[in-house]
């Protein structure tokens, strides 16, 4: 594995992901931003915060699978979140969370949450992009 995740002394325990990563791999895997889209291009729960996020997830894992790598390579993923607000963190982790069930790992790299105005198309409420290492 090319990823360990850290959580140092002095910085507080988020617990839906991990302060810092360290990769020691050589590939870098860059995943464009993923939206609840499945593989036939349609929107997958819209209006649904919990089931796009999840739909997301999923389709990273789709990405990293194709690269030869899966969620444990993840060295930080960048979220943008359609009108955020801080009372839509208990869906945002539901998704993630029943993602990581399906997925059977946990997803919680380093993260970056951005509260955006819109994205590509006006159902869309989530989009999700990943930086994964490679051993």
């Amino acid at each position: 594995m090319a990823i360990t995740l850290l959580d140092p002394e002095g910085l507080p325990k988020i617990g839906a992901y991990r302060q810092v990563s360290v990769a020691t791999g050589s590939r870098l895997v860059f995943v464009a931003g993923q939206v609840a889209w499945d593989a036939d291009g349609t929107t997958v729960g819209a209006g649904d915060l919990v089931a796009q996020v999840e739909q997301c997830y999923l389709n990273i894992g789709t990405a990293l699978a194709a690269a030869g790598g899966s969620f444990d390579d993840v060295a930080k993923l960048t979220v943008y979140v359609v009108d955020w607000t801080p009372d839509k963190l208990p869906l945002f982790l539901e998704g993630a969370a029943r993602a990581a069930a399906k997925l059977g790992v946990a997803p919680v790299p380093p993260g970056t949450l951005v509260g955006v105005a819109a994205l590509d198309v006006p159902e869309h409420l989530v989009e999700i992009e990943a930086t994964a290492v490679l051993a």
